[in-house]
Formats: structure tokens, C-alpha cells, sequence
């Protein structure tokens, strides 16, 4: 019966390839599976089966494995791919059947006897295919992942060409042009791992997911860093919100219209980042204080500003240091408003001007001049400490703007 079959295994294999082409959606697409690949896949592993009912032996599993591995490359669902094998199967049983009838000596019980055996080697056939499916599924996997991410880290180290950008683009399922931005968050959250779920790496990237901000993102230097698509006019507020939720130290980027410029905004995320002040979770945005993070990218011109601005106050004794210091931080941080800087600092407006004034007179600055005023908040953020329990040039007596103010007599 085998050989028999056997004989005719051309016409067999494409009456299963029809009837699989009408019961599994996937296969119906020329492009995707080609009518004739089909055919020869389905006369092959009839043959595997046919061969083996006539010779017996270890079953050759050769063609299972090759249907398998060409459809994860196809893309064909696994479900599918094993749907049609049973409809293969259940044909070329009934094949059998059919062959049986012509053939006095073949009686039903012999049939029933054999059929148990049968249908395990098209099980074991159908485990071949799945396996060598998953294999295969895997390995392209892992070379996509492998790709994406050389791909991204050539996006954030700028070893890329124009040509490159927009293949990058398409292959990391970004938007061609703009506006994005880069974020950059530590390799933990204050305290340990990124914690998961709702305010975790994994809440992020799924909140990104639901609001459509397309991303990539990659481990660098110990940090995870991502490239951030912002379409719309309301996206770079629903980036911030999320990045919030994710209880990590974050530094954002400004927008940038072309991914050429992915390098340069790394740097600034991780500059903004830098001047994060505390070890707690948040999120700090380069164009919150630009000034800030031009001065604290410059260490030693910011050392010697302090010293050409600020010298005569900081060598003040500490008390009246902190307070001239403290003061000129809430004046700033309320817009040059005494008043404003009273009320934060819980003293009365005249206490603020005459300690203005007195910074005046030590500086030799007025802060009626905008040139004046610039240099005094330069050298001020250069002697604020970049973190708690650490200290500017000149020690941690320095405080910072966000700090809560303190009453004072």
C-alpha cells in the first residue's frame, strides 16, 4: 500500500496542499507560503511517513523539521502550521484507508491493529515539526533582538549614515522625522531594582505601548537609556507623566526633530540627570534649567566662577554664609521677588533685601544689572551640591532651591 501510494506522491501532495490552502487562512497567501513550496512540503513528509509504515525502523523525522523551520521563517503561526499538519495527516489516513479497500488480504482488524501506530508516528512527526519550529523561532528572535539593538546603539552613538537613520527607523518602528526625545534613567531605582509593574520598568513600557509613543530602548553604561517618539502636541506631557510612575531617577532630553541628533541628546539627558538633586525618584528635563546644566557640565570654569563671584560670601563665617546663600536661592527661585522669597523663607521682606543688599556690597555686583545677576545665579548653581549629603566646591552648607526653607529669625 505504501508503495503504491508512494507512486503517485506528486498528486498526493498537492490535493493536501489544496485542501490545507481552503482550512488555514495563513496558508491561502501566495506570498507568504507559495503554492508550489506547499506542494513539495506536503509530498515530502507523506513520503517520511509512507517510507517508514514500509521499512519500519527509527522514524526519519528530516522533513518534519524543515516544514517546521520554514514556516517560523515564513512566519506562519505555529497553530496553524500544526492545524495543517493534521489535515495532511488526516488525508493521507484516509489515503491509506482508501488503498486498503482495494486489497482483499487486508482485513479491518489488521487496519484497527495498525492505526494506533499510525496515528502515533504522525504525532511524533506533528512534535518534530513543532520543535524544530521553536527553535528556529527563537534563533530569529534572538537575531532581530540582536539587530534592533545594535541598531539602537548606533542611533545613540551616532556611527550611523543618513541612509542608515531611516532604515534604523523602520526597523525600530520609529517615525522617520520628530520630534522625539531621549530619556535616561539610573540602573536602579533609589534603593535597589527598578521596581515592576505600575510605577516599574515594565509599567513604563507598557503605559508608552497604550499611549502610541513609539521607542527603543537599550542598556548603556549602566543605564537604561530610550529614544522616544513624541507625535502630537500633548505627547511630551504624557512621556512625563509616565516616566514619573516608574519611582526611577530620569533625565529627559529636549525634543529634536531629526534622529541625527539622538547623540547630542543623550548627553543632554544625561547631564540633566547629573544635577538631579536627593537620591529619591524623579524626573528632571534639560530645559527646566539649561543654565544648570551648562554650569555643571563645566566643572572647573564653575570652580573658578565661584571663586571670581562668590569668594567674599563664601568666606563668610558659616551661619551668615548659609543664610546669604539661602536667601539668593529663594530670590531666584521666586522670579526676584522679596516678597516672594519672604514668604518661602518665613521671614519678612526686609530681612530678603537687606541680605540682598549685603551681597551686593561683599560681590561688588548689583542685582539691578542683568549681567550682574546672570554671574551671581551661575556661580550659585555651581555651588549648590549635586546631591544629598555632598557639597558643592566649597561644602555642603550651600542649599538648594527645592530644599524646604527653614524659619529663620
Amino acid at each position: 500500500m505504501a508503495a503504491a501510494l508512494q507512486s503517485r506522491l506528486a498528486e498526493l501532495g498537492e490535493r493536501m496542499a489544496l485542501r490545507i490552502r481552503a482550512s488555514v487562512d495563513p496558508y491561502d497567501d501566495e506570498s507568504l507560503v507559495p503554492l508550489d513550496s506547499l506542494c513539495r512540503s506536503c509530498a515530502a513528509n507523506a513520503d517520511l511517513v509512507l517510507t517508514h509504515l514500509s521499512r519500519r525502523g527509527v522514524p526519519d523525522t528530516g522533513s518534519a523539521r524543515e516544514t517546521g523551520r520554514v514556516r517560523a521563517e515564513q512566519g506562519v503561526p505555529l497553530a496553524d502550521t500544526l492545524h495543517a499538519y493534521r489535515i495532511g495527516s488526516e488525508l493521507l489516513w484516509t489515503e491509506i484507508l482508501l488503498e486498503a479497500r482495494k486489497r482483499p488480504e487486508v482485513s479491518d482488524d489488521l487496519l484497527v491493529s495498525e492505526s494506533a501506530g499510525v496515528w502515533a508516528l504522525f504525532g511524533r512527526y506533528a512534535e518534530a515539526v513543532a520543535a524544530a519550529y521553536r527553535e528556529r523561532a527563537a534563533e530569529l528572535t534572538s537575531h532581530v533582538r540582536a539587530r534592533r539593538s545594535a541598531l539602537a546603539q548606533a542611533l545613540f552613538t551616532g556611527v550611523v549614515t543618513d541612509r542608515t537613520l531611516w532604515e534604523a527607523a523602520r526597523e525600530l518602528g520609529l517615525p522617520e522625522h520628530g520630534p522625539y526625545a531621549v530619556a535616561v534613567a539610573e540602573g536602579g531605582a533609589a534603593g535597589g531594582e527598578p521596581p515592576e509593574g505600575e510605577r516599574g520598568e515594565r509599567g513604563a513600557r507598557d503605559a508608552l505601548l497604550q499611549a502610541r509613543l513609539p521607542f527603543v530602548r537599550e542598556a548603556l553604561a549602566g543605564q537604561h537609556v530610550a529614544l522616544i517618539a513624541l507625535p502630537g502636541a500633548a505627547a511630551e506631557d504624557t512621556c512625563l507623566r509616565i516616566l514619573r510612575r516608574t519611582g526611577a531617577r530620569v533625565g529627559l532630553s529636549p525634543c529634536f526633530p531629526s534622529l541625527r541628533d539622538t547623540p547630542q541628546a543623550l548627553r543632554f539627558a544625561r547631564r540633566a540627570l547629573s544635577v538631579l538633586e536627593g537620591t529619591g525618584p524623579g524626573v528632571v528635563r534639560f530645559d527646566d534649567d539649561p543654565l544648570a546644566m551648562v554650569v555643571s557640565a563645566a566643572a572647573p570654569e564653575a570652580a573658578h566662577l565661584v571663586e571670581v563671584v562668590l569668594r567674599p560670601v563664601l568666606g563668610l563665617p558659616t551661619a551668615e554664609r548659609s543664610r546669604l546663600l539661602r536667601t539668593l536661592e529663594h530670590w531666584f527661585a521666586a522670579a526676584g521677588s522679596a516678597a516672594g522669597a519672604a514668604r518661602s523663607l518665613f521671614v519678612h521682606p526686609n530681612t530678603v533685601r537687606y541680605r540682598l543688599r549685603r551681597v551686593e556690597e561683599l560681590t561688588g555686583r548689583s542685582l539691578s544689572d542683568p549681567r550682574a545677576t546672570a554671574d551671581i545665579r551661575a556661580a550659585l548653581l555651581a555651588v549648590r551640591p549635586s546631591g544629598a549629603g555632598s557639597g558643592g566646591p566649597h561644602g555642603p552648607s550651600a542649599p538648594t532651591a527645592a530644599s524646604p526653607a527653614s524659619g529663620e529669625g
